[in-house]
């Protein structure tokens, strides 16, 4: 039955030569979408957490590490959306055919663990942004964040454009709350270019640097952007996939380009508000959100609310999406998305109704979600620089140079974070 469909959704998909027909601009709009998708992921709640932290602790002292990471996002994302075009599977169904049963099944159970962290970030922001809109209990701001992430996820049944055009109206609203309050607030030039200068401020900057990485590079989305563009539009041969090969390049360019500019937006005016002030304390989303309220207006508070409601909302639905993706891929199984959002949202519900502190959570969340980056990447790297899987669109080896190295900065940065923390435990 599952073949059956598969089949029928495979008949279904446009052929590139009818969308080109389309028009210049028709034609590329029509192939743009998935990279939108995923960046939601890379602009989600946790993001608000670490950034306006960052900003608010060490002014612009970390700009450099959002820059890195955006860039490593940009070539991880790349190689998930080629991974889909070249071979047809998303990565967990080639991580399922290809590598060793154990290794596969050890791979899922980490997975699913890091997807309980991505929603914990997910739904606490979402709540959040309630509470401060409408003065919602956070508790239940987090059942209602679940009702409307089903309710988005209802439009891929639908098909996938409605899906991607609903994610990505989100993702606007976030870019136009954040592009408002930087306009009022302003940024210093000449501070955000000597940002750019690689160094930290002592080992907390340290675990904030993996905190940025961990809320910027997201595994469920290095597995979830394959699936989205392995059966998107049909291809005949090798030039048409490197025709849509070229397609998802600018697709990551614009979304993930797009993340960028929010998330250093959201340090810039964490900084430029907060840092050297009597201010410079702001620990919490709240604190941020009074902080903008007071020193610049009302209006400048409703836009971040706004943003970070539009944040956790579109964020959510994509993670539950991209927990369908893992499950199915890895060990050939889905569940009722009910169930799924069941689970996976149980330790953020707990976190809200103890009355946690939502920022700690969310920082916390992020630095869990950066030791998840080298399950997702290791074996992404290892199968797309082998020609057996990916045929004409293998990997060149300074493309699989660069992601090795990408890889090993992040397993650094989290030995390091593992031994500060034991060495604090020692003494």
């Amino acid at each position: 039955m599952d073949d059956t469909r598969a089949a029928a959704a495979a008949d279904a998909r446009p052929l590139l030569h009818e969308l080109r027909g389309r028009g210049r601009v028709r034609g590329v709009v029509a192939l743009l979408g998935p990279a939108f998708v995923a960046a939601v992921a890379y602009i989600d709640p946790g993001n608000f957490a670490t950034n306006f932290t960052a900003g608010a602790h060490y002014g612009y002292t970390l700009v450099w590490v959002i820059v890195a990471a955006n860039l490593m996002a940009m070539l991880v994302q790349y190689l998930s959306a080629k991974t889909g075009v070249a071979t047809g599977r998303d990565l967990p169904e080639l991580c399922r055919e290809h590598l060793p049963r154990p290794v596969s099944r050890g791979l899922w159970v980490q997975a699913e663990l890091i997807a309980m962290a991505t929603d914990l970030a997910e739904f606490v922001g979402a709540a959040v942004g309630l509470n401060l809109l409408f003065g919602v209990p956070l508790f239940t701001a987090g059942l209602m964040t679940a009702v409307v992430a089903f309710a988005i996820l209802a439009l891929e049944q639908r098909g996938y454009r409605r899906f991607e055009l609903a994610i990505t109206g989100l993702l606007g609203i976030v870019f136009l709350g954040f592009a408002y309050d930087l306009l009022v607030v302003g940024a210093s030039a000449r501070e955000a270019a000597a940002g750019l200068v690689p160094g930290f401020a002592g080992s907390d900057s340290v675990l904030l640097a993996a905190g940025i990485i961990g809320a910027t590079v997201m595994p469920h989305v290095v597995y979830l952007h394959s699936a989205l563009t392995k059966n998107r539009v049909h291809v005949r041969d090798d030039d048409e996939r490197r025709e849509m090969l070229r397609f998802a390049r600018l697709d990551v360019f614009v979304g993930l380009g797009a993340a960028g500019v929010i998330n250093l937006s959201m340090l810039f005016i964490a900084a430029s508000l907060f840092s050297g002030t009597p201010h410079a304390d702001v620990d919490s989303i709240e604190a941020a959100h009074a902080g903008l309220g007071q020193l610049v207006g009302g209006a400048a508070a409703l836009a971040f609310a706004m943003a970070l409601l539009a944040s956790g909302l579109s964020s959510s639905s994509v993670g539950t999406y991209a927990g369908q993706v893992v499950m199915q891929g890895f060990i050939r199984r889905r569940i009722p998305l009910f169930l799924r959002r069941g689970l996976t949202m149980l330790p953020a519900l707990i976190v809200l109704g103890l009355g946690l502190p939502t920022t700690d959570s969310l920082v916390v969340s992020q630095v869990v979600l950066s030791f998840g980056i080298p399950f997702a990447l290791v074996p992404m790297v290892l199968l797309t620089r082998r020609r057996d899987v990916m045929g004409a669109l293998v990997n060149r080896p300074i493309t699989t140079a660069a992601a090795t190295l990408i890889a090993a900065v992040i397993i650094t940065l989290n030995v390091y974070l593992l031994w500060d923390l034991f060495a604090g435990v020692g003494g």
